[in-house]
């Protein structure tokens, strides 16, 4: 349909993505937009004699859905929030403990550098000067940077739950779920507001009978906060570029439960778990327990692991299995299961900020803290700090031009805490680019000396680093047999990755039915629904001839909903009723395209579904 018979709706401000940062600058404006007496403090451009009209679009089926557990200092949280801790937000609860653990491999099957196992047998040797108990060491020490004293565990979804209830009840923000925004609508390279999503269509986007073409709503000011694989960041980072040096080369895929955890829990609400060492070196975990013996509980795969098949459940479960989360686990029940991939470039990761007629907040726009591992406080001020900017502005009845936004919001930014310690941050990884231990060495460093010193290590794209199968498992398995397995599984239609990993020695799981289930019953426990009919596949691979030369397909083995199978001529298939849009394929495809070597052969667009767990 032509664009001029779409309908179109006009309000001062709209929103993309209900995340923190988004709730944090929904929860700033509206308590700015109103007087005591009930008048507007400014009246709206669109409808004078009331308060400016602000929409925001979620594309989950309701608040909060697909999202985490996650644990925080909230400083941020606390100053907007101070009733935070007696709000009575379900699955919340103070930070009492917090344990770094070092997990040695007790089955053997692990991929380590000789360094970790040298390190590994002097612990075990040494274990009666250094405590190794089942198989794990407990780090006597933790720099202050990985402390979360004073902070909280919450689920995040019943976080954003209880403020989108609280933003909606003030009467003056309208939050509609299940609406995915297709694009933003630039004009002359300014952002005049965004185009909903067609409904009515088939897989290919062709319009069918019932076919409704996506509103246009048009503002005057567009807020993206739609995280590292919202279709309208990904079209501003095209359209925009990247400021200098800037790039998204740094990301995980992250997987995790909610468990019921035994009657007989000796962990306390409160109590905060990370980990490393296992299943393999460069894959963290986390434990973060909840009220009522609920526990969050994961692992992340970083984009340093060099493995061309990386399916994250199975590591998940092996992980679960380690004796010393083991004995806390066993007899536990799973109650929702997620995944999404977070990225993790931190600052460098940052898109310019402001545009006219937009401004960017939240995980997308570079917020997360790659060296504290958080994010979720960060975020919310970004949101914030960009509501109090708007306020600003429409007080003094100034545009929402480029250069009021990098005035008022920007500067804001810049001269917070946020950017301080992002600016910290900023290369504490890059020593993983060269190996796990010169990674965790590099992060101390960088922690300790407050930034001033790290070590280097350039951050490659997928296509530059990621090896072939038969330089992966070099010196574990032949050539010959890796090519006779994967006939073997494409015939079968079977996970390579499963395979592999039973090949060299990891021990098949002991399903129970109760914790530990297959991935797909995981995705029908999890919450999972299917999308809604009528809409475009979201998940595209743009060159299928690339696809059928593509020696990994890393994409069938990493999505996290098994979404994404064999096809034929090599093109995988994907099936939007398992997509939970946790973006791994697109990060994990190792084929860049032509025009730009920076974005991977697989565009991940709007799209509607997915998870149904507000806990998760």
């Amino acid at each position: 349909m032509s664009d001029e018979l779409r309908q179109q709706m006009e309000v001062d401000i709209v929103c993309v993505g209900f995340g923190p940062a988004t709730a944090g600058f929904l929860h700033t404006v509206s308590k700015g937009f109103v007087n005591p007496d009930g008048s507007p403090v400014v009246e709206s451009r669109v409808m004078p004699g009331l308060p400016p009209q602000v929409l925001c679009y979620e594309r989950a089926d309701d608040l909060g859905f697909g999202v985490s557990g996650v644990v925080t200092r909230a400083r941020a949280l606390r100053e907007s929030l101070p009733d935070l801790d007696r709000a009575g937000i379900p699955m919340s609860a103070p930070v009492k403990s917090e344990k770094v653990v070092y997990l040695l491999d007790p089955i053997g099957a692990s991929r380590r550098p000789k360094s970790l196992k040298t390190a590994d047998a002097l612990l075990r040797a040494g274990s009666s000067v250094v405590p190794v108990r089942d198989h794990a060491m407990e780090l006597p020490w933790a720099p202050e940077f990985l402390h979360k004293t004073g902070g909280m565990v919450l689920s995040l979804g019943q976080f954003l739950q209880w403020m989108g209830a609280r933003i909606q009840e003030t009467g003056v923000i309208q939050i509609w779920p299940g609406t995915p925004v297709a694009r933003a609508l630039v004009e002359e390279r300014r952002v005049v507001g965004v185009r909903l999503l067609d409904q009515g269509v088939d897989g290919r986007g062709t319009p069918g009978e019932g076919y409704l073409p996506g509103m246009d709503i048009r503002a005057a000011l567009t807020v993206v906060g739609d995280g590292p694989v919202g279709a309208v960041g990904q079209q501003l980072d095209d359209a925009f570029g990247l400021p200098p040096k800037h790039h998204n080369r740094d990301w995980a895929v992250g997987m995790k439960f909610v468990v019921e955890l035994p009657d007989d829990t000796t962990l306390e609400p409160g109590t905060v778990i990370h980990t490393l060492g296992f299943p393999e070196p460069e894959i963290f975990g986390f434990l973060y327990v909840h009220p009522d013996r609920v526990a969050s509980l994961g692992i992340f795969v970083p984009s340093w692991f060099d493995s061309p098949v990386r399916t994250a459940y199975r590591y998940l479960q092996h992980w679960m299995q380690h004796p010393y989360l083991w004995r806390h686990l066993k007899g536990g029940r799973l109650r929702s299961w997620g995944a999404k991939t977070l990225g993790e470039s931190g600052r460098r990761g940052e898109p310019h900020l402001v545009g006219d007629g937009y401004a960017r907040v939240g995980e997308g726009s570079g917020t997360t803290n790659v060296l504290t591992g958080s994010g979720v406080d960060e975020a919310w001020l970004s949101g914030v700090q960009l509501g109090e900017a708007v306020l600003e502005l429409l007080r003094d009845g100034q545009p929402f031009t480029r250069e009021n936004l990098e005035r008022t919001y920007v500067q804001r930014r810049r001269a917070s805490w946020v950017e301080r310690e992002a600016i910290v941050a900023e290369t504490s990884r890059d020593g993983f680019q060269k190996g796990v231990v010169r990674g965790l060495v590099g992060m101390a460093l960088t922690g300790l000396t407050k930034g001033r010193f790290s070590l280097s290590g350039d951050p490659l794209p997928p296509w530059k680093r990621i090896p072939s199968l038969k330089q992966y498992y070099r010196g574990r398995i032949s050539a010959e047999e890796i090519d006779r397995l994967k006939t073997d599984c494409d015939t079968r239609g079977v996970s390579l990755h499963g395979t592999l990993m039973d090949r060299v020695g990891w021990p098949s799981i002991a399903y129970d039915g109760q914790l530990l289930v297959s991935h797909q019953d995981a995705l029908l426990l999890g919450g999972k629904v299917q999308a809604p009919p009528g809409y475009a596949d979201h998940v595209v691979f743009l060159y299928p001839e690339l696809c059928s030369r593509c020696g990994t397909r890393i994409c069938i083995e990493a999505c996290s909903g098994q979404a994404i199978g064999p096809g034929p001529g090599g093109v995988p298939t994907f099936d939007r009723d398992k997509c939970i849009h946790c973006g791994a394929c697109r990060w994990n495809c190792a084929t860049p395209i032509p025009e730009n070597p920076e974005r991977t052969n697989i565009e991940f667009r709007a799209g509607p579904g997915g998870l149904h767990s507000a806990e998760n």
